[in-house]
This record gives C-alpha cells, structure tokens and sequence, in this order.
C-alpha cells in the first residue's frame, strides 16, 4: 500500500471534526461517513476502510465507558452479537486476503459493498421509528431462543459488513436490535449497539493491520479533529432538532453512496 499520510493536511481534520459531531449528535457517522469521506479524498478503499475501523473502535471505547457507567448496556446481547460477528469478520478477512487486498477486484468489492451498505443505513436512519412501531405489537412473540439465534445471525451479517466496508456496526446494527427487542429502551439498544462494535471493529481492524492497510498518521489526524466534534457534538444534541438531523445524516450518506455505486 502506497496511500499513507506523509504530511499535516488541514482537511482531514475538518473531517474528523464533522464526523466527530455527527457521532456526538446521533451516535452514527464513524464508519458510514468516514470512509467514503477517506475514499472521495483519494485514499485507497481498503486504507481507508482499515484506517476508519481503528478510529471507530478508538472513539466508540469512550462510548462504551460512558454507557457503561450509566448502565445502558445488555452484556448478554453483546456477547450473542460477537459469537457472530467475529467469526463472520475472520472469514470476510481471509476472502479478502485471497483477492489481494489491493487488487482492482478487492477494491471493486468493497466499493460495492460500502454502496449498498450507506443506502441501506440511509434507509434504517429515517425508517427506524416507523420500524420499530410497526414491531412492537409483536414484541415477545418469538421464543427467547430464536431471539438469540437470529441475534447471533445478526452479528454474523454486521461482522461481515463492518470487515469489508468499516459500515454497519452503528445505525443497521442498532436497528435490528430494535426489531429483535422492540421493549428495550432505545439507550440501552444504543450503548449495546456501541459496546459490540469496539470488538468488532478492533477484530476487524487487527486483519487490516496484518495485511498493511492502516495509516497510522492518518488515524491521528482524524482523531484530532473528531474528539473536540464529540464534545461539541454532544453538546449539541439535546438542543437540535430530531428530525432535521436525521434528514440531513441521511441525505449525506445517499450522496456518498451514490459516489461509490456510480
């Protein structure tokens, strides 16, 4: 891999910090902006998506500790979502490596991926409320033990998702928890959403390293713009409007998944 940071460039940090806002506001941005903001910016896809992968589980730690703390996050959960997604994430990485991650045809295939993967957390962004109310009169009709097989297929989807594109672990993720425990409060649903992906991603992000696609001076940059973006983000975020926001997020990743399709 060639595409490494060899110098300060302002614009990355810009894009740390509005993603980091994006992230503080609404919880989602790590892996469906980054990225195709990294790939727009002319990084390699797969550099990009190993580089966001170790950002997603850096800024998503703090997230973890803090839900942590507040006690919003099911463990049990967490644990039938890695039982999938980790061994989904190891396999996706070993097909990777045997295309050649820097192949035209692994680049093709995460492009692709990422696409699909922006329209459809675009879609569970403006859906998830009606989604969920659709659901919830049949909340407790499935038996606990196909709630944790189909939890554990879910992980098996996300690891796959998260491993080729770096998308997925945040608003999909969080969705299908919405449909499987449509009685959770949605904080908890977003701090067990938020503390399986720090696995993941570092999972993920450990079969990127060994194969040399993680530009460290990159990650720094990035990081540097995006924790004051939390901060303010965070700030922010009892104080915007739901919807607008959500329309906006949505919008942006449609335009960025229209960047990698076409």
């Amino acid at each position: 891999m060639t595409d490494v940071l060899t110098q300060f460039d302002p614009a990355y940090v810009l894009a740390g910090f509005v993603v980091g806002a994006f992230i503080g506001i609404t919880g989602v941005g790590g892996g469906s902006l980054m990225t195709p903001l990294l790939i727009i910016f002319g990084v390699h896809p797969a550099m990009a998506v190993g580089t966001d992968l170790f950002y997603a589980a850096a800024t998503k730690s703090f997230g973890t500790l803090v839900h942590g703390f507040n006690q919003s996050v099911d463990w049990t959960i967490v644990r039938r979502l890695a039982m999938g997604s980790i061994p989904g994430a190891a396999l996706t990485l070993v097909l990777l490596s045997l295309l050649s991650i820097g192949s035209v045809a692994s680049q093709l295939l995460i492009t692709r991926v990422l696409g699909v993967a922006l329209l459809v957390t675009a879609a569970t962004i403006i859906l998830r409320r009606p989604m969920a109310a659709m659901f919830a009169p049949y909340a407790g009709m499935l038996a606990p033990q196909k709630v944790a097989r189909l939890t554990i297929a879910s992980g098996v989807l996300l690891g796959v998702l998260v491993s080729i594109s770096s998308v997925g672990a945040g608003a999909i993720g969080a969705s299908l928890l919405v449909l499987l425990y449509p009685r959770h409060p949605m904080a908890r649903i977003v701090g067990t959403d938020i503390a399986h992906a720090v696995p993941l991603a570092l999972i993920a992000g450990l079969g990127h390293l060994a194969v040399g696609t993680i530009d460290w001076m990159l990650l720094a940059v990035l990081l540097l713009g995006s924790l004051p973006g939390i901060l303010i983000g965070s700030y922010l975020a009892a104080r915007l409007p739901d919807r607008a926001v959500r329309i906006t997020l949505a919008g942006a990743l449609v335009m960025a998944c229209a960047r990698m399709l076409f």
